[in-house]
């Protein structure tokens, strides 16, 4: 599979987006879960992104990370080269969403996510969504603290803008490595942050890139031009769209969600996928 870096670690330029093992309404069982986990190692999948907050509701905070640790150990092969992404800055009351970007709240995340995943540090420690009760210079020093201490060896931010992505660069330095942002065909709005990312050699890890469960569904109706050109190819409409997101630069690695192996599977293929420039023009 074609490779692509984050910060001095190479991994597959597609990864897996494990957030539909925990949070999806009907979400598979355990061994289903572990199933889809190993059909992306089997695939080439080295990017594996989780977060604490993945789960139904506050009573089984950690599910996510604590599956995909667990489909990591009763993996066969080698999975010495798999990076790990996880996230932490969102909490969870009830079923309910809230956030807590405090230092000290990053810190007792940071080493609970630690324990559920194993390993000396984690790989790569994103934080979750800027807290408005806390001054983003703030949370940025709370992830560099968390660099100093040595329980993470990088670190992301996620759903920020340029000012954001350049006070974390200043406060995280060579740390900073990565930034995950909402982008897709039909959501583009994070187009300047990835162009800014490119710019300073940061990954930039597109979530959503289908642009949400019920726009993948209605997609070859949203854009047709995805459609066509997949015809064309004979491949299916997220073969061609996760290849459109990887042309739009060399530090893209989008990470689709899967929760059926089938899934991961075709996502990995598009990796290899090349569009012609006349495809890519068609596409926009």
């Amino acid at each position: 599979m074609q490779q692509r870096r984050i910060g001095d670690r190479t991994v597959s330029a597609v990864g897996l987006g494990a957030m539909p093992l925990s949070t999806k309404t009907g979400r598979p069982s355990p061994a289903d879960a572990e199933a889809v986990v190993h059909a992306a190692l089997d695939a080439g999948v080295t990017l594996v992104d989780t977060a604490d907050a993945y789960s139904r509701d506050e009573a089984e905070f950690g599910h996510n990370e604590e599956l995909v640790a667990r489909a990591l150990r009763s993996y066969g092969g080698d999975t010495s080269g798999v990076l790990v992404a996880t996230k932490g800055g969102h909490t969870r009351r009830g079923t309910d969403w809230d956030l807590d970007g405090t230092p000290a709240y990053l810190r007792r995340a940071c080493e609970a996510s630690l324990r559920r995943l194993g390993g000396d540090a984690i790989d790569l420690y994103q934080f979750h969504r800027p807290d408005p009760a806390t001054p983003w210079e703030e949370s940025m020093a709370g992830l560099r603290a968390l660099v100093d201490a040595g329980l993470v060896r990088a670190v992301g931010v996620s759903n920020a803008d340029i000012a954001q992505i350049d006070v974390a660069r200043s406060v995280l330095g060579n740390a900073l490595v990565a930034v995950q942002n909402q982008f897709s065909p039909g959501w583009r709005f994070s187009a300047d942050e990835l162009a800014h990312c490119a710019a300073h050699g940061l990954a930039f890890l597109p979530w959503s890139p289908f642009g949400g469960v019920s726009a993948a569904k209605s997609l070859d109706a949203t854009a047709p031009a995805f459609a066509e050109v997949a015809a064309e190819l004979g491949v299916s409409v997220y073969r061609v769209t996760l290849a459109w997101h990887l042309a739009q630069s060399d530090v893209v690695l989008p990470i689709p969600g899967a929760s059926r192996p089938a899934s991961i599977t075709d996502s990995a293929a598009a990796a290899d996928l090349q569009l012609t420039p006349e495809q890519l023009a068609r596409l926009g």
